[in-house]
This record gives structure tokens, C-alpha cells and sequence, in this order.
């Protein structure tokens, strides 16, 4: 969480995305970005809102990728470092 971003990662909705992706909630706005790209699945976030997400997403990709890759195998991921 950063920025009243509440960022989730549901590996087990790889059958619904088809791919890597995360969850964002802000208020009450939802939206679903894929990794490492940052685009735009599903829902809407604030423009403002959307600029730091896809930031992080920049930032952190391989972070994102590698949890990924051990959460779908059932491994333990590791917190990622927020954007400041």
C-alpha cells in the first residue's frame, strides 16, 4: 500500500487474466494492471492515481515478475518496497 493504493496479487485469477497481472483499489475505484507492461486490464483509477501505479510498476517490474513466478508455484513472495 502506498498513496492510498491498495495493491494485490491473486495468482490463482491467472485463469481469468491470462497473465501476470495486480489488483489496485483506491476509494472506490478498482482497476487490474499486467507485469512487467502496466496495462490497463480492467476498471479505472484516477489519472493521477494511475500515474503512480504504472511508476511502481516501472520500478519494481522484476520484483513483480519474480513474485509472480513463486506465488504460482505456491511459494512464499516477498514484500515489495512502496513508492515514495
Amino acid at each position: 500500500m502506498f498513496h492510498g493504493l491498495i495493491i494485490s496479487m491473486y495468482y490463482l485469477d491467472n485463469k481469468r487474466h491470462h497473465l501476470p497481472h495486480v489488483h489496485v483499489k483506491y476509494a472506490e475505484k478498482e482497476a487490474i494492471y499486467s507485469i512487467p507492461e502496466g496495462d490497463l486490464i480492467e476498471g479505472m483509477l484516477p489519472k493521477s492515481k494511475e500515474r503512480l501505479i504504472l511508476a511502481w510498476i516501472e520500478l519494481r517490474k522484476e520484483d513483480l515478475m519474480t513474485d509472480w513466478s513463486l506465488a504460482s508455484k505456491g511459494e512464499q513472495i516477498y514484500p515489495i518496497e512502496p513508492l515514495k
